[in-house]
C-alpha cells in the first residue's frame, strides 16, 4: 500500500527502513505473544524467553515509532497559545520550544548513555542478552529526535501539519 502523495515525493530511505523495522518488531511481538497464549491456555506451559523477546521488541517499537512520528510531524500538538499570537511571537515560541526539546533530549541522551554503559555488565534473566540492548532504544530515540529537531530549526518550522481535527 503506497501512501505517499505525488506532491510529497517518495519517503526517504531511512524512514522506509524505520517503518520496516517497526513492522518486523510488531510481527515478532504478535507471534511471540500468540504462541505463548496458546501454549499457556491449551498446553498449560509457556516459553519464558518469548516474554523477554516481546518486551524488548516493544521498547524498540515505541522508540522507532516516536522518531518516525516526529519526522512526519504527527505528534500531538497543543496550539492554544501559538494560535492566538502574531507570526513574530509564533516564531519566537517555536524556537523556544525547540530549544527546550533539545535540552530535554540532551538529558535523555546523557542518561541513556549511562544506562547503556551500566547495562553492558548486566544481563537479562532468561536469554542472557546485555540489558544495554534495551537501554540503547532510548539512546537511539534521543539521537533521532535531536536530528528531527535540528531539521525543524534549520527549516524554521516543524514538518507540515497533517489533517487537523477540531474539537469546538
Amino acid at each position: 500500500m503506497q501512501t505517499d502523495s505525488p506532491a510529497a515525493g517518495p519517503k526517504p530511505r531511512l524512514q522506509r527502513l524505520a517503518e520496516a523495522l517497526m513492522v518486523l518488531a510488531l510481527a515478532g511481538m504478535v507471534i511471540a505473544v500468540f504462541v505463548n497464549v496458546v501454549l499457556r491456555y491449551v498446553f498449560h506451559t509457556s516459553i519464558v524467553s518469548y516474554e523477554e523477546i516481546s518486551r524488548l521488541l516493544f521498547v524498540w517499537l515505541v522508540a522507532i515509532g516516536a522518531i518516525v512520528a516526529a519526522f512526519e510531524g504527527s505528534h500531538l500538538g497543543f496550539d492554544l497559545v501559538t494560535s492566538r499570537v502574531g507570526p513574530a511571537a509564533r516564531r519566537v515560541l517555536f524556537w523556544l520550544s525547540q530549544l527546550l526539546v533539545l535540552a530535554c533530549m540532551g538529558l535523555l541522551l546523557s542518561g541513556s548513555w549511562d544506562q547503556v554503559q551500566a547495562g553492558l555488565n548486566s544481563f537479562s534473566t532468561v536469554l542472557g542478552y546485555p540489558l544495554a540492548l534495551g537501554a540503547a532504544a532510548t539512546l537511539v530515540l534521543a539521537l533521532g529526535l535531536i536530528a528531527v529537531t535540528l531539521r525543524d530549526l534549520r527549516r524554521g518550522a516543524p514538518a507540515e501539519d497533517h489533517a487537523e481535527t477540531s474539537v469546538e
